[in-house]
């Protein structure tokens, strides 16, 4: 197997709840880091949301592997930005029998 060719520079974020004053809880996005990546798109297709159409793309998302527990390993829940593009992690698994790289299923929606 070949390397992947990783040449698209992605921040991973998590999400993080703080206090809103008033009892509840707002959501907030943390950047935990910069990963190098390949980006390789699946199919879209359009769905109705509850205002709007969402176009929503699968991807694969290629990037070095990090051990496990390790805060630079990707998990599900979090997300990949590339500026204003967002790209959900739904799962990760390992790309390759020896380790080296680790595969990111994750989904780009945006309005339609």
């Amino acid at each position: 197997m070949s390397a992947p060719r990783l040449n698209r520079k992605l921040v991973l974020e998590a999400a993080q709840r703080q206090p809103d004053g008033s009892g509840g809880w707002s959501e907030t996005w943390v950047a935990l880091g910069v990963l190098w990546a390949r980006v390789d798109p699946g199919t879209g297709r359009e769905r109705a949301g509850e205002f709007v159409t969402l176009s929503s793309v699968p991807y694969r998302i290629t990037l070095r592997a990090a051990p496990m527990g390790a805060p630079s390993r990707p998990r599900p829940e979090q997300r990949l930005r590339d500026g204003a593009r967002v790209f959900h992690i739904t799962a990760v698994t390992e790309d390759d029998p020896g380790g080296h790289y680790l595969t990111c299923f994750a989904q780009e929606e945006v309005p339609a």
